[in-house]
């Protein structure tokens, strides 16, 4: 069996690849970031919403999306959805409703966990002092909830990242696909697969330090004002 050779001598040639498909690895991060918070935002309401016109809905929503792997909406967006609409999506847009969506139901219930976790008793002060609903949520719930909120949202974000190469799947030009089509190219893929992986490590790891260094903060903020 003849020895194997590493050849990394090679992979620096090849930056330029890796460069662009990590600014759309971003680009699509960023959007899809943006949607989620929104989106889940939104949606995480009207799940606490006592109303079944809003809570139905948006349970269902949540239910679904939680419940199937990102890879099949992703290809369903990408695949089955066209049949739906009478067109085909580009790949980049269906890799965002595919993973945005998923990646919404899971803020959304980050959302309503949020504000179920504020006492009752902070609900009802304000409601004795004659604020509407929306006011209370304004001015009493949420800026409590959203302090404990932003931890898990961090993380989540953090997922979105990396949940973003899946969408190599469907041809979308990303760090994982730029990946792919180069070991397939020069038949290098031990270095190229590993190359990709430490990208996504350089990439991701300054948010996870972000978010420690946010719990922290968080904490200090909480026992200081204790």
């Amino acid at each position: 069996m003849p020895e194997f050779k590493w050849r990394w001598a090679e992979m620096p040639q090849y930056w330029m690849s890796f460069v662009d498909g990590l600014l759309v690895t971003a680009q699509l991060s960023a959007i899809i970031i943006a949607g989620a918070i929104a989106g889940g935002v939104v949606i995480g309401a009207m799940r606490y919403s006592r109303r079944r016109i809003f809570n139905w809905p948006a349970t269902a929503f949540i239910e679904l999306f939680r419940n199937t792997p990102i890879l099949v909406q992703v290809v369903w967006f990408f695949y089955a959805f066209p049949v739906l609409i009478g067109g085909q999506l580009e790949p980049f847009l269906a890799a965002v409703f595919g993973i945005g969506l998923n990646i919404t139901a899971y803020s959304a219930e980050i959302f309503r966990g949020g504000i179920q976790s504020i006492e009752r008793g902070q609900w009802e002060a304000g409601r004795a002092l004659g604020m509407s609903y929306l006011r209370v949520m304004r001015r009493v719930v949420l800026p409590v909830a959203v302090r404990r909120m932003i931890p898990a949202f961090a993380n989540r974000m953090i997922e979105a990242v990396k949940a973003t190469s899946l969408a190599s799947t469907i041809a979308v030009a990303d760090l994982m696909w730029q990946g792919e089509q180069l070991a397939n190219a020069i038949y290098r893929p031990f270095e190229v697969y590993t190359s990709v992986a430490i990208i996504y490590f350089l990439a991701i790891y300054p948010l996870v330090l972000f978010t420690y260094g946010l719990e922290r903060w968080l904490r200090i903020e909480d026992e200081v004002q204790l």
